[in-house]
C-alpha cells in the first residue's frame, strides 16, 4: 500500500469516526486470563483491597501506571485492577466516572469501589482511589508523594468528594 493511499485510508477512518458521535461510556471490561500463571484464578475486591495496599509507599509519578515506574491516580487504579482482578478499566480520570457501572452512596461503599474527587475545585472529576473500607481509601495523591492510604472523614477530602463507582458487580462476578 502506498504511503498516500494509507494517508487517505486513515482521513477517511478519521472522518467517518467524527461522524459517528458521541460513543457510549465503556463498562469495565474483563480480560481472559492469558497471562496468568496455569491455575491462577483472579480475585475480586478482596484481592484488589491487598494489592492496592501492598503498593503504599510506591512514588507518584504523573502518567505512572506501574509499580517500578510509580503511579498517578488513575495509573494506580488501572494497575490494580488488571493485576488483582484481570479487568480492564479506563486509563483517565475522566472516563472512570463516566464509565458504566452503578453509582454508590457514601454510606453504602464495600472494599473495591472506586472514589471521585473534584480536587481542583468545582464539580469536575481530577483525582480517583480505591476504596478498602473502615471509611478508608487508597490513592496517589501529588508529585513528591506517594501511594497512600487516606480517610474519607478528613474534611479535604469530605470537600472535594464527588461520587463512587462499584466495579465489581454480579453481573461481573458471574463472567468467567
Amino acid at each position: 500500500m502506498t504511503v498516500i493511499t494509507r494517508f487517505a485510508l486513515i482521513g477517511l477512518i478519521a472522518l467517518l469516526t467524527a461522524c459517528a458521535g458521541r460513543a457510549p461510556a465503556p463498562a469495565p471490561a474483563v480480560k481472559p486470563q492469558v497471562h496468568a500463571p496455569i491455575g491462577y484464578q483472579y480475585g475480586g475486591a478482596e484481592d484488589v483491597l491487598f494489592r492496592a495496599l501492598g503498593l503504599v509507599g510506591t512514588p507518584y509519578r504523573y502518567g505512572g501506571n506501574t509499580p517500578a515506574g510509580g503511579f498517578d491516580c488513575s495509573g494506580l487504579i488501572g494497575y490494580v485492577y488488571r493485576d488483582a482482578a484481570g479487568i480492564s478499566l479506563p486509563r483517565s480520570t475522566r472516563e472512570l466516572i463516566r464509565m458504566r457501572a452503578p453509582v454508590v452512596s457514601r454510606d453504602r461503599l464495600q472494599s473495591g469501589d472506586l472514589l471521585f474527587f473534584a480536587t481542583s475545585g468545582g464539580s469536575q472529576v481530577s483525582h480517583a482511589g480505591i476504596y478498602v473500607g473502615d471509611g478508608r481509601f487508597v490513592h496517589a495523591p501529588s508529585s513528591g508523594g506517594t501511594v497512600r492510604l487516606d480517610s474519607l472523614s478528613n474534611s479535604y477530602w469530605q470537600r472535594t468528594y464527588l461520587n463512587a463507582k462499584r466495579v465489581f458487580t454480579p453481573e461481573l462476578a458471574s463472567n468467567p
